[in-house]
Formats: structure tokens, C-alpha cells, sequence
């Protein structure tokens, strides 16, 4: 009965905050409507180009994880008590093997941290991900210079492993405290399959494949393998696909293959919301790169001249806030220098905007809580801040 009026008090409350904002949100000026269009067409944006080839096989990824993947394995390598370096060197080649952006990273991310991955490793691989492109760092050198590009390479794998670090030794207690309970050893039908490690490996890897190469990006003449593999993407994609199928037909069961849909369809459900929403608050308030939204760009671009604190942190909050395709920050950061930006706000914002975004931001905090995410985020932020800041000063 409580639980039916809790429901039914929520209900109201969104309706009451529907009927509010209906009332004076004004619509009429000009900022609203350019900010609307913006989150509107930033999630069409996004929904074209990464939901389909990113995030779909993502999901698929993670599902597989969560049902396949040897859940003491996963604990003994990336676990709280594990070798810190072994995991943390792992988590971070991991995530800089598929070098993907912050939103196509998460449902990896969930997967492997409910899987058992202490929360150290599991971050570790959260910011390398989408931070450690080894494409995006060399582009980076190349358009605004061999010195940021290097310091951008530094500082994001530092980061990956320190942020991790840190994280671990704030919530040891916590984290040790979940991969011992109880609940998180539930048994699925796979735990008795028969499969050999080496063949779970494979299947894993197939998959990756088709992540990475069904997005691997243009070089632009850097580097002339680089733009062949490009050119012949969807050739090699299809080999990876065609593999995945072999195996899924000789190896698994249907009832393997359902438990492994349904998980997919579980994370989807958890993740797509939160992304949405954050795709669409961040839209409308940053907008899309070169468009005006509700906070017009030259707000943003006043405060990041010169080298003081502000226009490092400035740089940090707002790379943090705004959501970056991947290799889509290095044109936004040549308009941005252009325009007046300075060299140690432009290392900071290079070095939180690509591993956070606000629609990553509300999916974190959906796995490990409010104190967690403001931890984590509170840490990317800073040490981009005062790593661009040191950066203004030597160069």
C-alpha cells in the first residue's frame, strides 16, 4: 500500500513540475527557443551517429561480460585486492584499446564493475577509454602542436592511473565490502558451459572488434595504414560479424544466447534514459559545437584567455559539462586558441572534456552514487585544471 502511494506521489510530482515549467519557462525569448533547437538537434545528432554503430554493440558487449565472463577472474586481476599494477595497467590498455567516447564507454564500464572489478581498476578504465585516443593525441600534436599533444598524452594516462588510485584508497572499505557480498555471486546458466577460457576470450574479442573497427575514424593523410583500415572498415567489420556468428551457432545454446539478450536489453534500459535526458540538457544549454544554445559561446570563450585559476577551471567544468564526439575536440579546441583561448586552459578542457560528459555524468552516478561520481568528477576537473595551469607556465 506505502509503495502504491509512493508511486502514485511521484507521479504527481512530475506532473506538478511539467505544469510548472509549462508555466514559466518563457518560451518567447530567443535564448530559450535557440536552446530547445539545440538539445533537440544535439540528440538527433547523437542518436544518427553513435546510438547504432557505438552503443549497440557496446550493450551487446556488456551483457556478455555480465553473463559469460568468469566472475573470480574478474575479481582476482581487476578486483580491490589484485596487484595494482596488473590492474591498473589492464583497465588502463583496455580502455585505450577501444577508444571509444564517454557515453559508449559506460556500458563497458557497468559491466565489468558489477561483473567485480574493484572500483580503482573499473575507474581507471572509465576515464581511459575515451581520454588515452591514441588517433585524437597525435591529431592533437598535429594541429596545435607536438606540446600539447605530448602533455595531453602524459597527463591522460597519468590521470587514468592516478584517478583510479585515488578512488580506491577514498572507498577501499566500501569496495571491499561489495565484492564480498553475497548477492553479487548469482549464479546464471552459463556457469557450467564447457567453453574453455580461450574460447570466451575469442567471442569477447570478436565483438570489441566490431566496436572498434565499425568506428575507427579518419586520419586525414597522418598515417597511410591508418586510412587503409579506414577505407576497408565494413570489409573487416564483417569478417569480426561473420566470426561472432560461427561461434555463437557452434559454442553456445539458446538458452545461453537468450540470457545474453536479456542482458543486453537490461543494460540498454538502464543506460538509454540517463543518456538521452543528458544529451538533451546538455544541448540545450552548451549546444552543439558552433551553434548557439541558451549559453551563448562567447560567455564561455571570455573566461578562458590567459593562465589563472578561473580559465583553467572554467576550461575543466565546461569540458567536463558539454558531451565530445570523439576526435571532435581538437577542431572545437583550433576555433577555441583562435579565438583567444590560452594554451594551459586549452590542455585543461583537452584532458576532462573527452572522458566526461553530463549524460555520462547521470549514468555514473546511476551505478556508484552521488558521493562516488561527485568524487570522481571532482578529480578529473581539478587535476585538468591545475595540469593546464602548470602547462601555462612552462610554455
Amino acid at each position: 500500500m506505502a509503495k502504491k502511494a509512493l508511486t502514485q506521489n511521484s507521479r504527481l510530482l512530475i506532473l506538478l513540475s511539467v505544469f510548472i515549467a509549462s508555466y514559466f519557462i518563457p518560451f518567447s525569448n530567443t535564448a530559450v527557443q535557440s536552446g530547445i533547437s539545440e538539445a533537440f538537434f544535439m540528440l538527433q545528432e547523437y542518436a544518427r551517429e553513435h546510438v547504432l554503430l557505438c552503443l549497440v554493440p557496446a550493450f551487446f558487449i556488456a551483457g556478455a561480460i555480465m553473463v559469460f565472463l568468469n566472475q573470480q577472474a574478474v575479481i582476482k586481476y581487476l578486483g580491490p585486492k589484485a596487484n595494482k599494477f596488473t590492474a591498473y595497467s589492464v583497465a588502463s590498455v583496455s580502455g585505450a584499446v577501444l577508444a571509444v567516447c564517454s557515453c559508449t564507454v559506460l556500458p563497458l564500464f557497468k559491466g565489468i564493475y558489477k561483473k567485480g572489478a574493484g572500483i580503482g581498476p573499473a575507474v581507471s578504465f572509465l576515464y581511459s577509454g575515451p581520454a588515452i585516443n591514441i588517433l585524437a593525441i597525435i591529431l592533437t600534436g598535429k594541429v596545435l602542436g607536438w606540446q600539447i599533444g605530448l602533455a595531453r598524452a602524459v597527463g591522460a594516462v597519468s590521470f587514468a592511473f592516478l584517478i583510479g588510485f585515488l578512488m580506491h584508497l577514498f572507498f577501499r572499505k566500501d569496495d571491499e565490502k561489495r565484492v564480498t557480498d553475497e548477492r553479487m555471486f548469482s549464479q546464471t546458466i552459463s556457469d557450467d558451459n564447457g567453453r574453455t577460457l580461450g574460447m570466451n576470450i575469442l567471442y569477447l574479442f570478436s565483438m570489441v572488434g566490431i566496436l572498434v573497427f565499425l568506428n575507427w575514424a579518419q586520419s586525414r593523410g597522418t598515417f597511410p595504414l591508418w586510412d587503409f583500415i579506414y577505407n576497408n572498415k565494413y570489409l573487416i567489420t564483417g569478417i569480426f560479424f561473420t566470426a561472432l556468428i560461427i561461434m555463437l551457432i557452434k559454442w553456445f545454446s539458446k538458452d545461453e544466447i537468450k540470457e545474453w539478450v536479456i542482458s543486453t536489453r537490461d543494460f540498454s534500459i538502464q543506460i538509454i534514459p540517463l543518456l538521452f535526458s543528458g544529451v538533451l540538457v546538455a544541448g540545450f544549454l552548451l549546444g552543439r559545437p558552433g551553434h548557439r544554445a541558451f549559453i551563448p559561446t562567447e560567455w564561455v570563450a571570455g573566461l578562458l584567455g590567459g593562465n589563472s585559476i578561473i580559465s583553467n577551471l572554467t576550461a575543466s567544468i565546461s569540458g567536463a559539462f558539454m558531451y565530445f564526439a570523439t576526435l571532435t575536440e581538437v577542431p572545437i579546441m583550433q576555433g577555441l586558441i583562435g579565438a583567444g583561448m590560452g594554451k594551459g586552459p586549452a590542455l585543461a578542457l583537452l584532458l576532462s572534456g573527452p572522458s566526461l560528459s553530463l549524460p555520462s555524468m547521470l549514468v555514473i552516478h546511476s551505478e556508484l552514487g552521488l558521493k562516488k561520481t561527485i568524487v570522481y568528477v571532482s578529480l578529473v576537473i581539478i587535476l585538468s585544471a591545475f595540469t593546464g595551469m602548470a602547462y601555462g607556465i612552462i610554455f
